[in-house]
């Protein structure tokens, strides 16, 4: 059995692990790199393997540095299988045709304005791409094995990040490989905990947050906080959300305000195709986290939705107070980026960022303090307040990962660590090897290692 790093390595994006098992292959992840551009260049590159040559695929979740590269794959010859939970299949729907859809439209607006150093520019991939990928996806339920090839068994097991998202455990009987995903937290106001797995042969675990432990600050309480200063001083608070879990997890947030009488009576928009029809799922998937029904329908009616393009436009010329949440989450692109372009210079608005911010986004520039961010080719100028709610994050913490490996009764012979930016997979590695005195490593970009 042999494993090959295509992505994840160096970065927290463009996740893709190929294990070749006899003369069969298969790929764990199929994800977009994201970032900086360096890393954005590598989902225009071939695969280091032939796409007709995979014979399935197997996701851990439905976020497009997981999922995002599949339509491209399926338009490069790759027919096998796509094997992933029920709802992460269903999620990948809205997603990765809402992906295909916003590069054709980001290929037009550039050709329109001219900013594009391309002639023409053109899409990674368009929408008719995405919606011919989904027919090659067969879905499985939790827990229960199945032959993903011959001769090899998977189980797919909750791991509490977003709905329908697993860990993929994969197995000829002699040797088990455990591809961890993103690894959710066990005190989610709205998801359930991942569960705790036996453990594996060998482990790839994530480390976005491999350096760093989330904020022990009341959640709820600072983004009623940023919500109240922002309408005192009859600002527009901006937040670029990822469109399923963050945005969700938001409303969730701003219904319990709300309800308990926290925050002004201000408007709240919801303004991201795929959060609108994200957060209907979470009525089809209640197994899969906490909320009540009565909770669910009340996230769900948290904020007032904006279907239309021209709805969408009138917000970006409105005034405040009023709050927007918008795709996507590290403002790569979508709604949000010109809901930024419209308020970020005014001093009375707020940018509150809810989720990770990758390096060479727009949202890691903007939280980190740049004056200035490139959009749609001007220098928008960064005036209004940056916030950041680290404490709704989706991932892990350092901590968090480390207590769930503590839970393995099975010690892996070896660990990779990915996922995650330099300095926190280095991080990572190093308790995994002090605290618990397992063999682990950081592997690099199209690295190859064998599975004994």
């Amino acid at each position: 059995m042999q494993l090959q790093f295509l992505g994840a390595t160096g970065t927290v994006t463009g996740s893709r692990y190929l294990l070749r098992h006899g003369d069969a292959t298969i790929l764990v992840d199929c994800g977009l790199f994201q970032g900086f551009k360096q890393l954005r260049l590598r989902n225009w590159e071939p695969l280091p393997v032939a796409p007709k040559t995979i014979d399935a695929v197997v996701l851990t979740h439905a976020h497009i540095d997981h999922s995002g590269y599949l339509p491209l794959l399926a338009r490069q010859g790759f027919r096998g299988r796509v094997y992933c939970t029920s709802a992460t299949h269903e999620l990948c729907k809205i997603l990765l045709t809402d992906s295909g859809h916003l590069q054709e439209e980001e290929a037009k607006f550039a050709n329109r304005h001219g900013f594009s150093k391309h002639k023409p520019a053109l899409p990674l991939y368009t929408r008719e791409d995405a919606e011919r990928c989904l027919k090659l996806f067969s879905p499985r339920p939790f827990a229960e094995a199945f032959e993903a090839l011959p001769g090899l068994t998977a189980r797919l097991e909750p791991s509490g990040h977003m709905l329908g998202s697993a860990f993929v455990h994969l197995s000829d009987g002699q040797r088990s490989v455990l591809f961890s995903g993103d690894i959710g937290r066990p005190n989610d106001p709205v998801l359930r905990p991942p569960v705790q797995v036996p453990g594996a042969d060998y482990l790839l675990v994530e480390s976005t947050y491999g350096n760093r432990k989330h904020e022990e600050t009341d959640a709820l309480e600072k983004l009623e906080t940023v919500i109240n200063q922002t309408a005192a001083r009859g600002g527009v608070l901006v937040i670029p959300a990822f469109a399923v879990g963050r945005a969700q997890s938001l409303m969730y947030g701003i219904y319990q305000l709300k309800k308990q009488g926290r925050i002004h009576h201000l408007p709240v928009y919801l303004d991201s195709p795929m959060a609108i029809d994200a957060t209907r799922l979470y009525h089809a998937h209640r197994d899969e986290h906490r909320l009540s029904p009565e909770e669910c329908e009340g996230m769900c009616h948290a904020a007032k939705i904006v279907n239309k393009v021209e709805e969408s436009k009138a917000l970006s010329a409105g005034r405040g107070p009023m709050v927007i949440i918008s795709a996507s989450g590290m403002a790569t692109g979508g709604r949000v980026v010109h809901h930024l372009k419209s308020f970020a210079p005014d001093r009375r608005n707020t940018i509150l960022f809810a989720g990770y911010q990758a390096g060479g986004t727009r949202g890691a520039a903007i939280l980190h303090g740049a004056s200035t961010v490139r959009i749609h080719g001007e220098d928008v100028p960064i005036r209004a307040e940056v916030a950041s709610l680290d404490n709704l994050s989706a991932h892990a913490d350092a901590d968090e990962i480390i207590a769930w490996l503590r839970g393995f009764t099975q010690t892996p012979r070896r660990t990779f660590v990915t996922h995650g930016e330099p300095e926190a997979a280095d991080a990572l590695r190093s308790r995994i090897d002090h605290e618990l005195g397992w063999a682990v490593s950081v592997p690099d970009y199209l690295q190859t290692v064998e599975l004994e």
